[in-house]
């Protein structure tokens, strides 16, 4: 696996380096090594996987407070997402700034969101599945979101959603911690 760091700190875009013969792929998609040596967080508590029939099902803008903060590393394994992370660490020399990747099934991309920061992802082909490992287990009263339009981050999606959960889209807007 290649890590990359992104400018917001202790997020990195990963691609994984596939053996591809005949007969298919095969490709490593955890580590725990690997991601030590990054110095990810590679506790492993919950795995999840998101079956979207649709395209332009939004998912986010989640995340949870502490104690229970969780990282998160996505892939796409079918189908392909627009992802966007943004920092919520009010200590963060990039807080309140966000970048989007794209992940899909072709280009075998992860993502690596940090505890202390939130995302949201926007399918764009049918049948889009994303399997996902979190740092934490769920606990829903530790359980935040953003809604995906909030005008003081001003995101940038490729598409307008089509198909949202009525929590998602009644999350409120962020109120900063500090000015910037």
């Amino acid at each position: 696996m290649k890590f990359f760091e992104q400018k917001l700190k202790d997020v990195f875009l990963i691609e994984s380096e596939p053996f591809i013969d005949h007969r298919g792929a095969f490709r490593r998609h955890f580590c725990q090594q690997e991601f030590a040596d990054h110095e990810i967080n590679n506790k492993v508590m919950q795995a999840n996987v998101s079956e979207n029939n649709f395209a332009y099902t939004l998912r986010g803008f989640h995340y949870q407070l502490p104690p229970h903060g969780e990282g998160k590393t996505l892939s796409c394994l079918y189908g392909k997402i627009y992802d966007i992370v943004v920092d919520l660490r009010p200590d963060s020399p990039t807080y309140l700034e966000w970048l989007s990747f794209e992940l899909s099934g072709t280009n075998r991309r992860s993502i690596h969101v940090p505890t202390g920061c939130a995302n949201a992802f926007l399918t764009l082909e049918d049948n889009s599945i994303i399997q996902y490992y979190c740092s934490e287990s769920y606990h829903p009263k530790s359980e935040r979101g953003i809604k995906y339009n909030d005008p003081l981050f001003n995101f940038k999606w490729p598409a307008e959603p089509k198909f949202i959960s009525e929590k998602d889209n009644n999350h409120p807007d962020y109120k900063p911690v500090k000015s910037r």
